[in-house]
Formats: C-alpha cells, structure tokens, sequence
C-alpha cells in the first residue's frame, strides 16, 4: 500500500480512481476496461505531480526526505555494488546495525561503502535506531576508513539519519568524541571520499560521515545542523514553526548549492525518489563512477589538498589556493581586489588621515 503526504491528497484521489478504473470487475460483474479514461487520468496524475513537486516548500521538501517508502542505503548498495562483503565492529564495544559498512565493487573498481540505514519495517527501524548511530558505528567506520586509506581504495557514504543517538549510553560511550574523531579521519584521508545524501542529512550524525572531496545531494534531500522541528524549538519554544524554520535554515540541496556547501544535486524521477527507485539507483551510480573518475590522475596529496581547500572555501568570496611558495606546503587566502584595497587603507589609515588634514591646511592657508 503506498503512502501519501498530506500536499498529495489530490494525487492520492486520482490514483485510487486509476486502480478503481484497472479493474474489471464493476457493479453489475465483468466489465470492459476503459483504457482511455485510464489514459487521460495518468496523464493527469503526471501533471499534478510535477506542478506540486516544482513547487515544494522547504518544510514539504524535509517531508519527502523522511518519506517511509523512499528507498534506503541497503536499496541502493544492493543495487549500485557487486560483491559487497559486510565487515562489521569496532573492536571496542560492539556492532552498530544503523550502520551498514563493507567493501565491494562499482565499474569493477574496489571501494568501501558505508550507509546510515533507517530500515524498512517497524522492526528492522528498531533494530536499526531508525538510523541514529551510536559511538561503536563512528568507530567502526572509522576502522574501516583508515584501512581503505591504506589500501588506496575509495570511500563512498549514503547520508541518511536524524542525528546521532543521544541516549545515555552512546554519551557514556564517548559520543562526541567518536563523531569529532570520524570528521578529522575523513578530513585526512588520501584518497577520494563521495558522500550522497540520499534523505536526512541532521546534525553532527550527517558530518561525521560527509566530510568529503564531493558532497551530493537528491534533489527532495536535506542537509542542516538540526532538525526544523528541534530549531523551532529553540528560536520560538514552538516546534509548530517549523516551516518557518526550515525556510530560515536553508537547508534543501538547491539553497546548499547555491552556498557552496554541497557539490551536486541529483534530479529525482518525478514524484520523488519513491515513485521510481530503480531510475534513482542507475543515476547515483553514473555520478559516482563519474567523480571518481575526475580524482583519477591525482596524487595522495592532491586529494587531500582538493578536500582541505573544499572546505576552507565555504563562506569565503575566493576560498583558498595552494601556496606559490615551494616551501610552503599550506594554502593561502586569495583576495579579491576589493578586498585588497580595503586591508591596505585598514593598515596605512592614519598615514591617509594625517595626509588629508595636512593637505586640507595647506589649501585653508594658501586660500587665506
């Protein structure tokens, strides 16, 4: 039985009257199958799925990211990879099942895979922290992230949780330092790293895994520090504005680009990814094989180097560069000309000041 939201309320009408028109068996016994009106209300449907969904709010977007039939990271790593061998534990405390990680194949080139699984039913969303992450997930994929670095084999991650778990035993676990500790392991790796956020995308959960060379997006994902609801609660102490927050966080993929925060944005099949995980699978492979492919012909330090300036470039008019200076292994700021003439007058301001008043003395006297 498919799912409705509740902008889809006319869509849900029209597809009850197709199944209803499907079939033959009407009021009085077998009846002929009116495939033109059929024909006409599919066309309709399509119509009205594609006005609605060209004209989503953020709080609507945030609703099709967290849609119960959108397809999951398991969907998509049975799907993308061939001979995908889970590997599970942190070699601490246990195994984390809101996390699937393992290696496998894409274009016949090995990668290791990691994906913050939701789970598909009431009890494997149970048994998978409806994809909240717990200190030993971090940790074991931080294990594995380190021996991929080893190896030189790529990491691709499927982005789709809440946040992490904040119970109290993941806080007693170490919590905070297990996601502080993903961050800085992805930030240092030397080898490609693709994250595709193909739902949720909340909080320090999301970063720990999104720190990468590229950053994607689904076209109906979101990606913010904190949920709509959890902002509303903050800013207004009421979670019932949390259309207003959703706006004000700019959190779906269009606002993200725009940013510089994400990197890409994969259009979904019409209706959201829902309606059509199949066509959604074949074109999140095509951009993976495609990025990796344009880190091909780089070197350890180039990655690296592409990640650090990636993300030193957020917020910035320029970003930064790698350093002219043979020496200096670091990456500088570039200013633009603006810029350049602002910081020069902030430094000699009171050798202009003083340069004026004299100037303006000198013309008082001589017109005297």
């Amino acid at each position: 039985m498919k799912n409705y939201l509740e902008f889809e309320k006319e869509i849900k009408s029209l597809e009850e009257e197709v199944d209803g028109l499907k079939s033959p068996f009407g009021s009085e016994g077998i009846s002929e199958v009116d495939t033109k009106k059929i024909y006409d209300t599919q066309n309709e449907i399509n119509e009205k799925l594609k006005e609605t969904y060209a004209n989503l709010n953020s709080w609507q977007k945030t609703l099709v990211a967290r849609h119960e039939d959108r397809p999951k990271a398991n969907f998509y790593i049975k799907k993308i990879f061939s001979q995908f061998t889970l590997l599970s534990g942190d070699r601490y405390f246990g195994d984390d099942k809101s996390v699937i990680a393992g290696f496998g194949l894409i274009d016949n080139k090995s990668v290791l895979i990691i994906g913050q699984e939701k789970g598909e039913d009431l009890n494997t969303r149970i048994e998978r922290n409806f994809g909240m992450m717990r200190p030993e997930g971090y940790r074991k994929c931080i294990r594995l992230m380190k021996l991929a670095d080893r190896f030189q084999i790529p990491v691709i991650s499927f982005i789709d949780t809440p946040g992490a778990y904040p119970g109290i035993g993941a806080e007693q676990r170490g919590q905070a330092s297990a996601i502080a500790n993903s961050i800085e392991c992805c930030m240092s790796l030397t080898v490609p790293n693709i994250s595709i956020i193909i739902g949720e995308g909340g909080s320090g959960g999301a970063i720990a895994l999104a720190s990468s060379n590229k950053v994607i997006m689904l076209e109906n994902s979101i990606y913010s520090v904190i949920s709509p609801e959890g902002c509303a609660s903050i800013l207004w102490r009421n979670p019932n504005k949390a259309l207003q927050a959703a706006e004000a966080m700019k959190l779906t993929a269009k606002d993200l680009l725009s940013l510089g925060v994400i990197d890409e944005i994969i259009s979904e099949p019409l209706g959201g990814a829902h309606r059509d995980p199949e066509t959604i699978a074949l074109d999140i492979k095509h951009s993976i094989i495609k990025n990796l492919k344009t880190f091909e012909n780089l070197s350890k330090e180039e990655v690296y180097d592409h990640r650090k300036a990636k993300f030193l470039q957020i917020g910035r008019d320029q970003g930064f560069s790698k350093s002219s200076n043979l020496n200096d292994t670091g990456l500088s700021y570039k200013e633009s000309s603006f810029q350049k003439i602002k910081s020069h007058f902030d430094q000699y301001k009171l050798i202009y000041i003083g340069s004026g008043l004299v100037l303006i003395a000198g013309l008082v006297s001589i017109f005297n």
